[in-house]
């Protein structure tokens, strides 16, 4: 019963991840772009702890802390250079 349920919610994670991908693509805004691929990498992680789940394993889960940082990591970069227009500051006072 649980493994139906787990695929259940696979589908439905897949699914959003494509409403997703079109906000990506056809986002009125930068901002609202920089949101959907914040929700992506979260659904990602979703998907790959739900894998864990239906394979009855815990090799997955050193993935799943690797997309859950480089999805945080994205998503402060792209909004630091909405708001100052680069990314890495480079303070050059020596």
């Amino acid at each position: 019963m649980i493994l139906i349920a787990v695929k259940i919610a696979i589908l439905c994670m897949s699914i959003a991840i494509l409403g997703l991908i079109y906000r990506l693509i056809k986002g009125p805004s930068m901002p609202d772009r920089i949101v959907a691929l914040d929700a992506i990498g979260i659904n990602l992680v979703a998907i790959v702890a739900l894998v864990s789940i239906f394979l009855d394993t815990n090799a997955f889960l050193e993935v799943i802390l690797l997309l859950g940082i480089l999805s945080f990591i994205g998503t402060v970069a792209f909004s630091k250079y909405l708001e100052k227009g680069v990314a890495l500051e480079r303070d050059r006072d020596l």
